[in-house]
C-alpha cells in the first residue's frame, strides 16, 4: 500500500482541491462555452434547447410552468417560446381543461431536433470530461444529477437541517 499522497488537482497553478466553489466555477464556464458551441443554429441558445427538452418530456404544460421549472422570467418565456414555435420545434395548443390556457407542445421536427441536440451536447460533454473515464463520466452525471435533484426545491436561505425538500429519482446510468 502506498502512502503517497495522490497529486493535487490543478490547472495554470491554481490549486482545486477542496475549492468546490472554484472548481465549479470553471467547470461551468468551460461547459457554456463548449455547449453554445453546439447549441448555435438553436432559438436562444441552451435556454432554448433546456426549454426544448422539458417541452418535449411534456410534465410543464404551459409558459408560466415552464417559466418557474427552468427559473425564468415569464415575460422571457413568451419570446422565448414565440422563438421556438417561429423555429417550428414548439407550438401553443387550446387547453381543453381550461381555454384561458395554451399548452406548450412539441412538435415533431422539435422531438427529432432535441435527440439530434442531445446526441451533439453529449458529445461536447463527453470532450469537457475527457479526463474522465466512461464509468467515472456516468458516476458524475448521476451524483451530479442527485446534488441538483435536491437542491432544485430546497429552500437555500434555511438553517443547515432544515432542509423539507422531497427527494427526486435520478435513474442510475444505463437504466
Amino acid at each position: 500500500m502506498s502512502t503517497e499522497t495522490p497529486a493535487t488537482p490543478s490547472a495554470d497553478g491554481v490549486d482545486f482541491a477542496g475549492d468546490f466553489g472554484l472548481a465549479l466555477l470553471v467547470l461551468t464556464r468551460a461547459y457554456r462555452t463548449v455547449v453554445a458551441s453546439a447549441l448555435d443554429d438553436v432559438p436562444q441558445g441552451a435556454r432554448g434547447y433546456q426549454t426544448l427538452a422539458v417541452v418535449v418530456r411534456g410534465d410543464q404544460q404551459n409558459q408560466l410552468a415552464l417559466a418557474t421549472y427552468l427559473g425564468i422570467d415569464r415575460t422571457v418565456m413568451t419570446y422565448l417560446i414565440d422563438d421556438l414555435v417561429t423555429a417550428g420545434l414548439v407550438e401553443r395548443r387550446l387547453n381543453p381543461a381550461d381555454r384561458r390556457q395554451r399548452k406548450i407542445v412539441a412538435t415533431a421536427r422539435g422531438v427529432i431536433t432535441l435527440q439530434d441536440l442531445r446526441q451533439r451536447v453529449r458529445k461536447v460533454e463527453d470532450r469537457l470530461l475527457e479526463t474522465l473515464d466512461e464509468p467515472e463520466r456516468q458516476a458524475f452525471r448521476t451524483l451530479l444529477s442527485r446534488i441538483a435533484c435536491d437542491v432544485r426545491d430546497m429552500d437555500l436561505t434555511a438553517a443547515p437541517g432544515d432542509a423539507t425538500s422531497a427527494p427526486c429519482d435520478v435513474a442510475e446510468p444505463g437504466s
